[in-house]
């Protein structure tokens, strides 16, 4: 086992960040939580300010969680009113982790139209099936499959991991990305506009999965992802004049330069931390 405690000024809550929504490969288990993130199976929990884990050594953890970003300066940078200084203080801690590009895409176009608990399923099959086996912490687990075998996977087998229509829009992300092994570089050297653009090429890749990838794989703190839950909260706590219904493009544009103009480069945090207390707040499950 390996520890690191926490500086004072660094707030940080394991089971906020994790629980969040923001990955699909992790799970609580007696007190601990485990997933894979690239070859590593990890096992950590959190006591105070001491996080113990194995599976993975300090530097990687620290990496995953960026434990290195100034959170409060982030905080303080984005609490501009009552709506979002409530969502701070309930949920002080949350930080966005370092997701691998390409296992954050694939997950978030397994993602469209559909709950969080489907989506873990979804990885989870693609893993166990396609993925390489390795022994970790808590006996066997599976990296994400490459996308060299994924683009090799026939639409049928990709159904048989509960893909349904999305299977198609996986194995062309996969040829793209194996016939484009430095795609990842390219994004990340684009300005976010063009890495957004870029990026909804892609069959299956709409907006909000875009702006999920962008804030999650490549840390641009701006992208504001905007689901049914983020759009509701921001008709009622920024932008009344939106009313019910379902978003439009027109609307997600909107609603995301708002967030970007009103939150600053940070509006990416706001959004995860307005998300993260909507069920105290706005009236969320």
């Amino acid at each position: 086992m390996t520890t690191i405690t926490l500086r004072p000024d660094q707030p940080f809550d394991l089971s906020r960040t994790l629980g969040c929504g923001q990955v699909f490969r992790w799970e609580t288990v007696d007190g601990w939580w485990q997933g894979v993130v690239g070859d590593r199976a990890v096992r950590i929990r959190q006591d105070g300010p001491v996080l113990t884990f194995e599976g993975a050594d300090g530097a990687f953890v620290a990496d995953y969680f960026r434990l290195a970003l100034d959170l409060d300066a982030v905080l303080a940078s984005v609490d501009r009113d009552p709506a979002i200084g409530a969502a701070i203080r309930r949920c002080r801690g949350l930080r966005i982790v370092r997701q691998p590009p390409w296992e954050c895409l694939v997950s978030y176009i397994c993602a469209t139209n559909t709950n969080i608990p489907a989506v873990r399923r979804r990885v989870s099959l693609l893993a166990e099936r396609y993925g390489e086996e390795i022994e970790g912490a808590f006996g066997t687990a599976y990296t994400f499959p490459a996308a060299e075998m994924l683009a090799e996977a026939g639409c049928e087998e990709l159904r048989d991991c509960r893909l349904g229509y999305r299977a198609g829009a996986v194995r062309e992300a996969a040829r793209w990305a194996a016939e484009n092994p430095d795609w990842a570089e390219r994004i990340a050297a684009l300005p976010c506009e063009d890495a957004r653009q870029e990026l909804m090429r892609l069959r299956g890749v709409g907006p909000k999965a875009a702006d999920c990838v962008l804030l999650f794989a490549f840390g641009r703190y701006e992208s504001f992802p905007v689901d049914v839950w983020i759009r509701r909260i921001m008709a009622q706590a920024y932008l009344p004049e939106l009313g019910g219904g379902a978003c439009t493009p027109a609307e997600y544009d909107r609603i995301r330069r708002f967030a970007r103009a009103y939150f600053g480069r940070y509006a990416g945090y706001a959004g995860e931390y307005l998300y993260c207390s909507r069920t105290r707040s706005f009236g969320g499950g």
